[in-house]
């Protein structure tokens, strides 16, 4: 298989099942930005250390593509098999998050990104999944998109703000209180 194939030089692109659609368009757009936050989250797992917590940055990307995957089909009977976001998945997350804040003191005021790099890499990658949920929810409003797709990109967001938190709590650093000046 060729990396290039010449058929998007004129700015279009294929969806799966054959529609051609400008590069720009919101499908591309909502997992174009799903494929940004893969990346992010693989730079995340490249910081890690512990076999467990990259364990599920594969099994978090691995779902990421299968968000993109969907997004990116345009075929009500598509000859590829797509895979499904169930809601499984989700549940996932939230057990991690519910292990974590088990650890972390109650969140009482707003916590602002950094005191460590793995965290402040927690929180680019939150803020480009929070990106992606709302492009995505906008295309939701234009056509159908399957409501577990929204749902763990939501629960993602909240996973990796909380995984900044355990992080400078692991390594003993204190969070970063916004204190407005009031």
């Amino acid at each position: 298989m060729k990396i290039y194939t010449k058929t998007g030089d004129k700015g279009k692109t294929s969806l799966i099942g054959g529609t051609r659609v400008p590069k720009h368009h919101q499908r591309i757009e909502a997992y174009g930005t799903i494929d940004e936050l893969m990346a992010y989250i693989g730079l995340l797992n490249d910081e890690f250390t512990e076999s467990g917590l990259k364990t599920v940055m594969l099994e978090i990307q691995d779902r990421l593509m299968t968000c993109a995957s969907i997004l990116a089909a345009d075929c009500e009977d598509c000859e590829v098999k797509i895979p499904e976001i169930i809601p499984e998945d989700i549940e996932f997350l939230e057990q991690l998050i519910d292990a974590y804040d088990k650890e972390l003191e109650p969140l009482r005021v707003f916590i602002l990104p950094g005191g460590h790099v793995i965290a402040s890499h927690c929180h680019i990658a939150r803020t480009v999944c929070r990106r992606a949920e709302r492009i995505v929810t906008h295309l939701a409003e234009n056509m159908y998109v399957p409501e577990h797709v929204i749902q763990y990109l939501n629960r993602l967001s909240d996973y990796l703000f909380t995984l900044s938190r355990k992080i400078l709590k692991d390594f003993n650093i204190d969070e970063i209180r916004w204190r407005p000046r009031l």
